[in-house]
């Protein structure tokens, strides 16, 4: 995502990462990387318990949780990853996006 951030942005969307670090950890990791977009540090995992991201010891920890939000706050595409790289690609959230562009006009 971090590549393709032009063509979310381009679309009038926003990409925003939570992870569990505490603030410190999250800023360091975010600058470093140079992540273009939003990322909320939630030490207390409150977001990934609401939506019932998945925790697998086994498997590295949090399982990826993707998802689109449209501008209404209703869910439109939801991806519950069954391991660390089981991760959609840019042009599949992009599709989704340009649908929720395409029905709003």
């Amino acid at each position: 995502m971090r590549d393709g951030y032009s063509e979310f942005a381009s679309r009038g969307a926003e990409i925003l990462a939570i992870g569990t670090d505490n603030a410190s950890s999250f800023q360091a990791y975010w600058q470093k990387e140079r992540i273009p977009y939003i990322g909320l540090p939630d030490p207390k995992a409150s977001v990934p318990r609401m939506y019932r991201q998945e925790v697998n010891l086994f498997k590295l920890g949090r399982m990826p949780l993707n998802c689109v939000i449209d501008p209404d706050g209703r869910i439109r595409y939801l991806h519950y990853g069954s391991n660390m790289t089981d991760i959609p690609d840019n042009e599949t959230f992009l599709n989704v996006i340009d649908q929720i562009n395409a029905s709003s006009n």
